[in-house]
Formats: C-alpha cells, structure tokens, sequence
C-alpha cells in the first residue's frame, strides 16, 4: 500500500491505463471530460454552489492532486489559496495545466485597483474565449498521451462545434432584449467577458474576487445606480450568499423604485451532477434564458 500522494511503484504506461486527472471548478471539468473522455480517470474538486475564490484545499483534495498524471485549473488568481499548492505539484514533477494560459493579455481584461491577481479570470463567460481553453486542454492530454492524440482531437473537434452553436444562440437570444435594458447586476463582478461578448451593460456588488464583504457605501452607490436607470431586475448566484443583493433591493426600494430578483444565475460553479446546469453548455443557457426572461419580459419566454 502507497503512502498518502505517492504513486505505485509498478503504475503500468500511460498508453496502458486511464489517466489520473484532476479540475479545480466544475467549468473546468466538464471541459475536460468533453475533450478526455473515456481515456480520464477525472476528479472534480469543487462542487456546485463553490466559491473557488475561497475554496481551501482538504487533505482528501492534496492526496488526489499528489497521485495525478495531469492536473487542471483556471489561473489568473481565481482559485486563489491554491496557487502555491499548484507551485508545489509541478515541482514534484505533476503536470500542471491553467487553462486561461490559452488566453493573450489583450484578450483578457485588467483587474481593478486592489482585486488579486493581474487580470480578471471569470473568461469562461465568451464562450469564444472558452473555445480556446479547450484547445489548450487539448494539446495537453496530446502530448501527455499521444497514443490517443486522433480521439482528443476528434473530441475537441465535435465540442468545438457544441460551443460555436452555443455562441449564436447566447448572442440570438441577447437580442431579444432591448439595447437600453441590457444592464446586468449580479452579486460580484463576474460577467465583465460576458457583456463585452453579448453587449451587455455589467454592474457586480463586489469585485472581482468574493474575498472581502461589501461595504455599505458600494450597496448604496449600486441602488442609486439601480433606481436612477430604473431597471426592472437584479441576479443572485449560486456561489454568492444572497443576502448581499437583497440587502441592494431593499435600498432600491428605501429610494422608491422595485426592482424583482431577476433569478439566479450560476457564476463561479455548475449546477447539479446529472442537470442541464451540471454542464457548462447548460449553465450558459440557463443564465442567458434567465437574464432575457427578467429583462425583457414582454418578449416573453426566450
């Protein structure tokens, strides 16, 4: 029996056995499950409704990522206690792969003054930018395995194909809302990629981390934002403790205008194992169905 993280003497080639592979968030496993397939004996680390902002690292999650072939996250300080655990496995000689190294600095965009990290991580939200981490898994599990280069190949080829038609339909449906209502406020600042694909207007209560609470001061100046646009609705998610929007609602009223929890959208984490929103095509339908439902709702269900 191996000590905890330690690898089995006699571990038969790669060519011969599945690969251990490990994802940080949800986004990221889906992405490689689609693109390894049968080949992975994959391990996700963080669930539904994880905030890979705060997430810490278990003792269970150390021996998984200390006996994995390969292991992938996000990058760009998303998973930010973790960075230095990331550091520690590729000096143990773990591959380690951050799927936003796909992504050029001009395509990313600049933190704000004060937020962890150079760039702002949340990319998955252009599927186009997502489209190009796929690739970048791609060309990792080749070269860790080119024996079966053809079939990831083949994989990424059809998911390619999945997200260039899921792009269209998020920017068909983005249509349905009027120029002037495009305004998205969620609970932290997660969808800046997604209003400069789609061309919305985007507002978060917190920045781009969930390190650090709200103050009073950033809830006022957002409802004052709020009434004086007179938008019809506002987003929680699902990896954000609602009562920071609701606390922005009730000062929205305090000034005399309504404004409805629009529904919420998943940002940080997929939804349920075994749901549409368990998958990263079906979080983003759901947060583009959502959005256009509460902010165009005389164009009815889009």
């Amino acid at each position: 029996m191996t000590g905890l993280g330690c690898r089995a003497a006699a571990d038969p080639p790669l060519a011969d056995r599945p690969i251990r592979a490990v994802a940080t968030t949800g986004m990221i496993a889906d992405l490689v499950d689609n693109i390894g397939g049968e080949r992975l004996e994959l391990t996700g680390l963080m669930g539904p409704g994880v905030d890979p902002h705060l997430y810490t690292a278990t003792a269970a999650d150390m021996g998984r990522l200390a006996r994995a072939d390969i292991i992938f996250y996000n990058g760009l300080h998303l998973e930010g206690k973790m960075s230095t655990i990331f550091e520690d496995m590729r000096r143990r000689g773990i591959r380690t792969v951050a799927v936003t190294d796909a992504l050029s600095a001009t395509e990313l965009r600049p933190a704000a003054d004060g937020m962890h990290g150079p760039h702002d991580p949340h990319v998955w939200f252009d599927v186009r930018l997502w489209m190009k981490a796929a690739r970048h898994v791609c060309e990792a599990l080749k070269e860790l395995d080119p024996t079966h280069a053809a079939s990831y190949q083949a994989r990424t080829d059809r998911y390619l194909a999945q997200l260039a038609d899921l792009h269209a339909e998020v920017r068909r449906k983005a249509e349905q809302v009027p120029r002037g209502q495009r305004v998205l406020i969620t609970a932290h600042d997660a969808f800046y990629y997604f209003g400069q694909a789609y061309g919305f207007e985007v507002r978060g209560l917190q920045g781009i981390s969930t390190a650090e609470e709200p103050s009073v001061e950033a809830v006022q100046s957002l409802a004052a934002f709020i009434a004086e646009r007179r938008l019809p609705a506002i987003f929680v998610e699902s990896s954000v403790p609602p009562r920071t929007i609701q606390a922005v609602q009730r000062a929205v009223a305090a000034r005399g205008h309504t404004v409805a929890i629009g529904g919420e959208l998943f940002s940080d984490a997929l939804g349920d194992a075994g749901t549409p929103e368990g998958t990263y095509i079906g979080m983003i339908r759901h947060n583009i169905d959502t959005i256009v439902k509460a902010l165009a709702p005389a164009q009815g269900e889009p």
